[in-house]
């Protein structure tokens, strides 16, 4: 949008009234044949559905559930640069997250992605050498950094830190033994939820159809028979290619896709529980050269503690348990750390989500062994199935599966262009830094910011915090269902605001959620 219209890109507000008419053209058979059906709506199939517009194809994309129903919304909420992978050697991949993280921060959505600074404390149970190795990958990080073509301007240089520095900006850590700290920089999204809903909405004001509560209930080359969930009515999709983008779920809906899920559990803290924390943490597993648990300020009054990495065997869950061994690990690793007391009474909330990674002859052992590198894979019916992977990789993921899509049907499509299409929201720093509104609505909003800041301005009832303690208002919600393709309380609660992230806050919440869903459904 123009930041000083105060209204949103045209064609990328999704809301029940678009998608009834989507639904009735395709029940109908007015959009004949299209190009290509994407299949599930996280990051990877709303990028697919992106980048297939923006090619020039006519394109459908549906989800069972919601945007970001999935893995994309249970992220530890980072943009990683690799460092992680270049530690197991995997190079490649290591360069392509790196890569990918410079693309969303200075190209497409520099609102919702910036950079975080981290803390390794170097406590009594981090030796001198395994000091001294994550130094040295610090610094590999950030050639890393260099190679991708990233600003320095955008992610500063790592450094050391005395002991002072680093309880100045995590005052939580024990003093006892801290010899002082790491800094390094990666990239923070506001949200990972968001992110999805903005590639959605690009995605939908390049013409691509986006359909919520649609399930495919059966995949073939030629398109699909999709469900109406809020109905019950079946319709066939006619396409000329079609990609899976379901990622846990991708084997269901085709044969020979195996998957081993890993668990990536988090904790949700009050930030008053840990004092002032200026800089996200990186705190060594005991035990582990290469592994941590990450402490995520969020700015909202929460913190994310994070993260897990098990094996999951069994059906796929909609939305997984949070089991309490998790919530025990974590807790005993910040113990390790910190000087406050954190007891499970403090934990207000608990996430986990599935990644969808690719069974391999060489995965016998843990999950967290295994390669994040994705895959695209072709049926002998010609449906493209994109699996494995990680939220950083979005882009690229998507960009594979649709190169994969047009040579199997030969599709007269452009290049791709996702790399300098700017999503919903983004605009220059300074462009950013100009908005007459609250921070916190630019980092969430971009350019639409202002949008959504008028309509507490039109009504200060819609300006207030639905939950005291958290900074969402009512305007949100409303912007929520208006713009953000909303269906009902979870859309609102669950995954456009992320209030649903603690219990109690999302039952305060649901009054203030059902009353945005009335006040727009009267409306038409």
């Amino acid at each position: 949008m123009n930041p000083t219209s105060g209204t949103a890109l045209p064609g990328s507000s999704l809301d029940a009234e678009r998608r009834r008419r989507d639904l009735e053209r395709l029940a109908g058979g007015a959009d004949g044949t299209v190009d290509v059906l994407v299949v599930g709506l996280g990051a990877t199939g709303a990028g697919a559905a992106l980048d297939a517009a923006t090619r020039g194809l006519s394109v459908v994309a549906i989800d069972a559930h919601d945007l970001a129903f999935g893995t994309s919304r249970w992220s530890s909420k980072l943009i990683h640069g690799g460092l992680r992978y270049l530690a197991s050697g995997q190079l490649d991949v290591a360069h392509e997250s790196a890569v990918e993280r410079g693309v969303l921060m200075e190209r497409t959505a520099p609102h919702l992605v910036r950079a975080q600074p981290f803390v390794l404390p170097l406590t009594p149970l981090v030796s001198r050498g395994q000091a001294a190795l994550a130094q040295a990958g610090f610094v590999a990080g950030d050639l890393l950094r260099v190679g991708a073509r990233t600003s320095r301007g955008t992610l500063p240089r790592p450094r050391s830190l005395s002991a002072v520095e680093t309880r100045h900006l995590a005052p939580a850590l024990r003093p006892t033994g801290l010899r002082g700290g790491l800094l390094s920089w990666d990239g923070r999204l506001s949200d990972d939820a968001r992110l999805v809903t903005a590639i959605a909405r690009t995605a939908a004001a390049h013409g691509a159809r986006i359909l919520t509560r649609a399930r495919a209930l059966e995949l073939h080359g030629d398109g699909a028979l999709v469900r109406d969930e809020t109905t019950g009515e079946t319709l066939r999709v006619r396409a000329r290619t079609v990609i899976n983008a379901t990622g846990v779920w991708a084997g269901g809906l085709v044969d020979d896709v195996r998957l081993r899920p890993s668990r990536g559990t988090h904790l949700v803290l009050r930030a008053e529980d840990l004092g002032r924390l200026s800089a996200g943490l990186h705190i060594p597993i005991p035990g582990e050269t290469n592994r941590f648990v990450l402490v995520l300020p969020q700015g909202d009054g929460r913190v994310y503690v994070g993260l897990t990495d098990e094996p999951v065997d069994g059906d796929v869950p909609d939305v997984p348990e949070v089991p309490e061994t998790d919530i025990g690990f974590l807790l005993d690793v910040l113990g390790s750390a910190l000087d406050v007391s954190v007891r499970r009474s403090d934990v207000v909330g608990a996430f986990a989500g599935l990644r969808p990674l690719l069974e391999t002859r060489d995965a016998a052992g843990r999950t967290a062994d295994i390669s994040r590198r994705h895959a695209v894979l072709t049926s002998p019916e010609g449906v493209v199935t994109v699996v494995g992977g990680k939220l950083t990789t979005y882009r690229r993921m998507a960009q594979d599966a649709v190169d994969a899509a047009v040579a199997a049907r030969a599709l007269d499509a452009g290049p791709c262009r996702t790399t300098s299409v700017p999503l919903v929201g983004a605009a220059s720093p300074r462009v950013l830094a100009g908005l007459d509104v609250p921070s916190r609505l630019v980092h969430r909003y971009g350019t639409e910011a202002p949008a959504v800041h008028a309509l507490g301005l039109r009504d200060p009832a819609l300006a207030e915090p639905v939950v005291a303690g958290h900074p969402v208002t009512g305007a949100e919600l409303v912007w929520a269902v208006r713009h953000e393709g909303a269906l009902d309380v979870s859309d609102v609660l669950d995954r456009r605001t992320r209030i649903g992230l603690v219990p109690e806050d999302r039952a305060t919440a649901e009054e203030a959620a059902r009353a945005a869903l009335a006040g727009v459904h009267q409306t038409h």
